[in-house]
């Protein structure tokens, strides 16, 4: 048995849905467990209708939606003939449940109403790569991932309950393969035991997939990407990023700590756990290498680059020169996980803290004013936060040049720079 995960780009349009189809041809008569996310760019749509009704803007939120529900049967339409109908009655079906919120008014907090829309992404498009499949003559059995993946209510960032997820992958999924060969489901959701959607944060749809393949004692696990194989850096950041054709878990943990988008930080250690390897391959072109990622150690791996943007820096100092202890940053750790807010980098010195965050506008205004109880605050945005591991000093003085340097921290392995840009300077 395999697990295959699909993101967002494989499934953005009806010749990319074709090709997945394609894909899953060449393995016919396998055992596969297929995670597919939500559509390219569906859950920034669905965002937008949230943050919409959040703000009271009903026909704003309901408007946003429509634009969702018409792209969705829209490509229901290119893509289906005798399994049309079944099709757009499913979608129907996820539609209705986010209408029926749009027409409430909010009255519990902005996490919660994400996760109840955003969800709906997923449902969507494996709804239609279902049914395509299926009428394409690859049979399989469509699976809500709500009835599977039991979680905490910690909204966004949803805590796995493994012992009862277990229990329902080994009662609900594992009896379906003597009927079907693929089982096809949603990544980056689950839900409460009050039948609540949650989300298990941004790219959660990895750790889902790690879940299953953990769960199954699957052979190994593929993510399906339109990149070559993992970068040592962001081609779309670094137009000269090269292939890295073999990792180790321990290499992809720290990339994914630092901030690396290629896999989930949680994906890793499920798989780790019982030694299972990671491939990482091109949907555009399943014939080249890719990535294999497993326990072996490795030397000579290549300067691997992560850029976060939008940061901001937060400096807080204590307000009559005290030194800063245990008290101090008790009280502010608190702050950050009532916030949901994980510092991307810290320093401390003998009467200040400094930290760099994501530049979450609502969230970094509250964290300034929390703060300024403790703390003198000064925040500085439109930063970039550079994590190189395996660097070089000139590699270092090529990546920053003509750029002013804020903040550094260094180990002889990792080396990481917030910067500001120069004025003038790109």
């Amino acid at each position: 048995m395999k697990v295959f995960k699909f993101g967002g780009a494989s499934v953005n349009n009806v010749e990319r849905i074709k090709n997945v189809a394609d894909i899953l041809k060449q393995y016919d008569g396998q055992k596969l467990v297929v995670i597919i996310s939500a559509m390219g760019k569906t859950t920034n749509a669905l965002e937008k209708v949230t943050e919409a009704f959040f703000k009271g803007k009903k026909e704003e939120a309901l408007q946003l939606f429509d634009q969702v529900k018409k792209q969705h049967l829209d490509t229901a339409k290119y893509l289906l003939v005798t399994n049309y109908l079944a099709c757009e009655r499913q979608l129907q079906d996820f539609f209705t449940e986010v209408e029926w919120l749009l027409h409430d008014k909010p009255a519990r907090h902005y996490d919660y109403y994400y996760d109840q829309v955003v969800c709906c992404g997923e449902m969507l498009s494996t709804c239609i790569v279902s049914h395509y499949l299926n009428e394409t003559g690859i049979q399989n059995k469509w699976m809500d991932i709500r009835d599977i993946i039991r979680t905490d209510d910690n909204f966004r960032d949803a805590g796995i309950n493994w012992l009862i997820t277990r229990d329902a992958v080994q009662k609900t999924v594992l009896p379906q393969f003597d009927q079907f060969n693929i089982i096809l489901t949603q990544g980056f959701v689950g839900s409460t035991d009050e039948n609540e959607s949650t989300t298990l944060g941004r790219e959660g749809s990895d750790y889902t997939a790690a879940v299953f393949t953990n769960i199954l004692d699957a052979q190994s696990l593929t993510i399906w990407k339109d990149v070559v194989s993992v970068m040592n850096a962001d081609p779309k950041q670094f137009p000269d990023a090269r292939p890295i054709y073999e990792l180790n878990y321990n290499e992809v943990i720290e990339m994914a700590y630092y901030g690396a988008q290629v896999i989930h930080p949680k994906t890793i250690k499920p798989l780790q756990n019982k030694g299972i390897p990671l491939y990482v391959k091109c949907f555009l072109d399943p014939s080249l290498q890719g990535t294999h990622i497993h326990s072996q150690q490795l030397k000579n791996l290549p300067p691997i680059i992560v850029l976060k943007q939008n940061q901001v820096m937060m400096v807080m100092n204590t307000m009559d020169f005290s030194f800063i202890g245990d008290n101090h940053l008790e009280q502010l750790y608190h702050v950050f996980e009532k916030l949901k807010m994980k510092p991307n980098l810290t320093q401390n010195g003998a009467i200040s803290f400094i930290c760099a965050l994501d530049d979450h506008a609502e969230k970094i205004d509250q964290l300034a004013q929390e703060a300024s109880t403790l703390f003198e605050v000064s925040v500085m945005k439109g930063l970039s936060l550079l994590t190189i591991r395996h660097y070089t000093p000139e590699y270092f003085d090529k990546l920053t040049g003509g750029k002013t340097i804020l903040l550094r921290q260094q180990t002889p392995e990792t080396v990481q720079v917030l910067l500001k840009w120069e004025t003038g300077k790109a």
